[in-house]
């Protein structure tokens, strides 16, 4: 049997898998807080709860990176996150340290755009926990 090629998924691809994964994933936190809250005015008590969305958000795609290497956008997309040393799937530590660079250098913007000017198409967070989002090779 011979060995499957991969490559890196296209950046298309990838922005397409994270939106996705936002509607599965964080949005229906986002629903049960709009239910749970009447009020129209943005408390300091929502603002916390926005932040534990994003976090519970990224310790649920680490968890599922680290036992099936692929979120549902992932699976949507056909696209797998391995770790760039072994080939294989990255651990929890290693998929909860790319979320948070992933956190720190969207917020600069220059993380997300770095792809953009590397030939590898790789962002900063995979660059930083050598992770890289692959497709198989048609």
């Amino acid at each position: 049997m011979a060995k499957r090629k991969a490559v890196i998924a296209p950046i298309f691809l990838r922005v397409k898998a994270f939106i996705l994964d936002i509607f599965f994933i964080a949005m229906p936190f986002f629903v049960i807080m709009m239910v749970s809250f009447s009020s129209k005015d943005i408390t300091d008590e929502k603002k916390n709860l926005i932040t534990l969305i994003w976090i519970f958000y990224g310790i649920i795609t680490s968890i599922l990176y680290a036992k099936k290497a692929q979120t549902p956008g992932y699976k949507a997309c056909e696209i797998y996150l391995i770790d760039l040393r072994d080939g294989k799937k990255p651990t929890f530590l290693q998929a909860i340290f790319r979320y948070a660079v992933f956190i720190v250098s969207a917020a600069f913007l220059v993380g997300i755009v770095l792809c953009f000017f590397r030939k590898d198409k790789l962002n900063l967070h995979d660059i930083i926990s050598k992770t890289a989002p692959i497709k198989e090779k048609v």
